[in-house]
């Protein structure tokens, strides 16, 4: 495929570079008007002009030819079924496809001026996707999937490489145990808030009961069954206070927890909320990670998902973090960034495609639970739908479990089972672990 365009520009390149990943189809950019005439199989124009009725032609909207940061003006209109921006006229899409892509998957409108919600994080209320209805939606994964057919019709000599669905169960391990491991003030401080789970703590505390957050045997002979393979972040944050109030990174127990899930699973870091303001907090607590596991530690996903554009990546890239599995919100399910497949995070700021892969996330308990209130039911329907939503584009459909939400506590009656049935239904699919 040769493709075409006035200028190239680091913006143009990094969306070539995403579309060679995701259609297979290895675009070669020219800036040669004669060469790209006289070329005789599969080309791409992306200009004005007009050029050879043999190729398909995408007309720019100007974006990934601009520098700097601005406030995009952005009118969405119906297209194929979906939404669409950036439209265009008398081309053989109707929108800047490529700049489009761009604007959502460099997370253009992050770097602008919002509101942020009550932990300081993007506020999902802010994002077009949002205010357009779509959040639920991987619109960039079906626009995909109507260029493929497009370009198929125009080029049809043209060989893609076929998308493969995936499913990955990952969990957030952010307090390892309620009652085990608990430094006798917190213990006591919990019985007299609580003075009806005194017997129960006691029991667990004598051995006689598994604690409430246990529920990692039962997601191991899970995963076995249905032959999955996770992936778990383990929150290692040295400072326990505000947000950060997970079992002692040294703790003696943690740590034969991380050694024992390492052996069937793969590990991550669960950056601390503490270590997004303090720098040198997160190589600490990745290093204490490697420490237990004997391995190097490559993922990552934010507590909280407190994601802050562009410092929190430039963060992981620095401490040696190649896959971040944080792109979400806190506050609702949905696809932050409009696709559910990944891809290199690209430095507006420095105009400049880094070697970090984003991960997007699509359901998270939490959020079903905390947020929107639903019950265990409402919350498998949910979550059903948006895995058939990602299968129906040969998407990768990433889960985020809790486990204290999996856990055997009374308050979180159902959960256990609605996981259960979840996997049970999907039993089958294709699994995927990190790269």
């Amino acid at each position: 495929m040769l493709l075409f365009t006035p200028h190239i520009t680091p913006r143009l390149s990094y969306v070539v570079q995403y579309l060679n990943e995701q259609l297979g189809w290895e675009a070669q950019l020219t800036t040669d008007e004669q060469l790209f005439r006289s070329h005789r199989t599969e080309k791409l124009n992306y200009s004005h002009l007009p050029l050879t009725p043999d190729a398909f032609h995408i007309k720019p909207v100007g974006l990934l030819a601009a520098e700097g940061i601005r406030r995009q003006t952005i009118a969405c209109f119906p297209w194929a079924g979906t939404l669409a921006f950036f439209k265009t006229e008398e081309d053989d899409l109707g929108f800047d496809l490529f700049s489009a892509l761009f604007y959502l998957l460099s997370r253009y409108e992050e770097y602008n001026e919002y509101e942020p919600d009550a932990y300081g994080r993007y506020a999902h209320t802010n994002a077009l996707a949002w205010k357009e209805g779509v959040l639920n939606q991987p619109l960039v994964d079906q626009w995909l999937q109507v260029f493929r057919r497009r370009l198929q019709q125009k080029l049809p000599h043209l060989k893609l490489r076929q998308q493969v669905f995936s499913f990955l169960p990952t969990y957030d391990i952010d307090i390892a145990w309620s009652w085990r491991e608990k430094a006798w003030w917190r213990l006591l401080g919990g019985a007299l808030r609580e003075p009806r789970s005194i017997p129960n703590r006691l029991q667990v505390l004598l051995g006689r009961h598994a604690d409430p957050y246990d529920c990692y045997s039962w997601l191991d002979e899970q995963h076995r069954h249905h032959q999955l393979q996770p992936l778990y972040f383990f929150l290692m944050a040295r400072q326990r206070d505000g947000l950060d109030k997970n079992i002692h990174p040294r703790n003696s127990s943690l740590r034969r927890l991380i050694i024992h899930t390492a052996e069937t699973a793969a590990v991550g870091l669960h950056p601390s909320v503490f270590s997004n303001t303090h720098p040198g907090a997160l190589p600490e607590e990745k290093q204490l990670l490697e420490q237990v596991t004997g391995h190097a530690v490559t993922c990552s996903r934010h507590h909280y998902l407190r994601v802050q554009l562009p410092h929190s990546y430039r963060q992981l890239l620095a401490a040696g973090i190649t896959h971040d599995y944080s792109m979400g919100y806190g506050t609702v399910n949905g696809f932050r960034a409009s696709t559910s497949r990944s891809f290199l995070w690209y430095d507006l700021e420095q105009e400049q495609t880094t070697q970090l892969r984003v991960h997007p996330l699509a359901f998270m308990d939490a959020n079903a639970l905390y947020e929107a209130g639903q019950t265990p039911g409402e919350a498998l329907q949910e979550l059903t739908e948006m895995y058939n939503r990602i299968k129906e584009v040969q998407g990768t459909c990433i889960t985020v479990f809790h486990n204290h939400i999996l856990g055997t506590g009374a308050d979180m009656a159902g959960w256990r089972e609605m996981y259960a049935a979840f996997l049970e239904e999907v039993a089958g699919a294709t699994s995927v672990t990190h790269l």
